[in-house]
């Protein structure tokens, strides 16, 4: 475990664990809240912003349990090829190996924390996001997503599923 740990570890609201900034496609910003540096690659913790709708193509992750929870906004989540629709204080579970998706709904900005377990190489894949100018399209985003563990399966949601 990180030292800096070891008595816990606090992040305030709307801050990052490290004090960076950081954008997911260089337009989503996102902070870590947990790295999987402090839990030995157990866990990942982001706190994610959107302020237009839709989302990432649909994937699967091989290792990975994928958490959301709505802070902020409408969000849908398409895990397995039901949809669930999320807002303020509500959650879903994407189990690792099922394909899944979210996508912001309407006009209004909103905010998702997600939670990766374990870690894997997550934490990575959004660090090699952020120098994107935007979201590329499936077929594009395939190499970057099977060199972190996972697979494309199919185009975003719309954000009105």
């Amino acid at each position: 475990m990180d030292a800096a740990t070891e008595a816990g570890l606090f992040v305030p609201a709307r801050g990052d664990r490290f004090q960076q900034q950081r954008k997911v496609f260089g337009v989503m910003p996102f902070t870590i809240k947990v790295s999987s540096s402090d839990t030995e690659g157990r866990l990942l913790v982001i706190e994610q912003d959107n302020a237009y709708p839709g989302g990432p193509p649909r994937h699967v992750h091989h290792e990975q349990e994928e958490w959301f929870c709505a802070v902020q906004g409408t969000y849908v989540v398409e895990i397995g090829g039901e949809a669930h629709r999320l807002t303020a204080g509500s959650s879903a579970l994407a189990p690792r190996g099922v394909p899944h998706s979210w996508a912001l709904e309407g006009s209004e900005p909103g905010r998702l924390l997600i939670a990766f377990t374990p870690a894997g190489t997550m934490e990575a894949f959004f660090a090699a996001t952020a120098d994107m100018a935007g979201m590329l399209g499936p077929a594009e985003l395939a190499p970057l997503f099977a060199a972190h563990g996972m697979a494309v399966t199919g185009p975003p949601l719309r954000g009105n599923e």
